[in-house]
């Protein structure tokens, strides 16, 4: 009994130098792996030059999009994506619409584009700060409750910035490594804000600007970009 009594303490004592080992090379493994296709932030500008009835164009052409059948069937093949939105004009006017949320399923992204839908502008006489809102995004994407493959920010607007600091110093201060910029214009204004856009928004791996020719197009143009970047994070988490 007393050599059976050594033996049964001494085994835990052989495991207790391996469980920590085992622990610290599989821990980090399983936190890295990625858990949705696509993290995407929809950054909605509201500054003085979007009237009441642009707005009403912009979320409820938002919202359309998403409903979307093809739309509804890319988000279900990548396997769900996360996504938030918030609106965005001057320095310190950025305002949530919908907060970080899950859509896996059509009551997922029903329940997304009604809150869009119905949301009611907190601003509307406040000048287009870029940057600011680009910060904001990159603050969001920092906050975002799931690790996902892709990281992709949706900036719209009609306008180029003309308050605060440059898209070029938020890249600077703010992390936006593997993040990919797009962006949705609203064509028509001096100074162009689609040369703008490309030179100056758009950015990371694949970015690209999508055109609208006026407010009434805004939803046409949004559906085709949400398909792109939403295909694109089913293609990537696939891999």
């Amino acid at each position: 009994m007393e050599g059976q009594n050594i033996l049964f303490f001494k085994l835990p004592a052989v495991f207790i130098g391996v469980f920590p080992a085992l622990i610290f090379f599989m821990a980090p493994q399983a936190r890295s792996q990625p858990l949705c296709g696509l993290s995407l932030v929809l950054a909605l500008d509201v500054s003085s030059s979007v009237d009441d009835e642009e707005f009403a164009l912009q979320n409820r052409g938002l919202a359309a999009a998403l409903r979307d059948p093809a739309v509804r069937s890319s988000i279900r093949a990548a396997g769900g994506i996360q996504v938030t939105a918030f609106e965005w004009s001057g320095r310190r006017q950025q305002v949530d619409i919908a907060p970080w949320s899950l859509l896996s399923f059509d009551e997922d992204i029903f329940a997304f584009a009604d809150r869009i839908e119905a949301y009611e502008r907190a601003y509307k006489e406040f000048p287009t700060a870029l940057g600011y809102a680009l910060g904001h995004a990159a603050t969001r994407l920092r906050d975002a409750p799931l690790d996902c493959v892709r990281s992709v920010v949706d900036v719209s607007g009609d306008g180029v910035n003309n308050d605060g600091f440059e898209p070029a110093l938020a890249y600077r201060h703010f992390n936006f490594s593997g993040v990919t910029v797009n962006g949705l214009v609203i064509e028509g204004a001096d100074p162009d804000p689609v040369a703008y856009y490309r030179s100056e928004v758009a950015r990371g791996p694949g970015a690209f600007v999508m055109v609208a020719t006026d407010f009434k197009d805004y939803e046409s143009a949004m559906r085709r970009k949400l398909l792109r970047e939403i295909n694109g994070a089913g293609l990537a988490h696939a891999r």
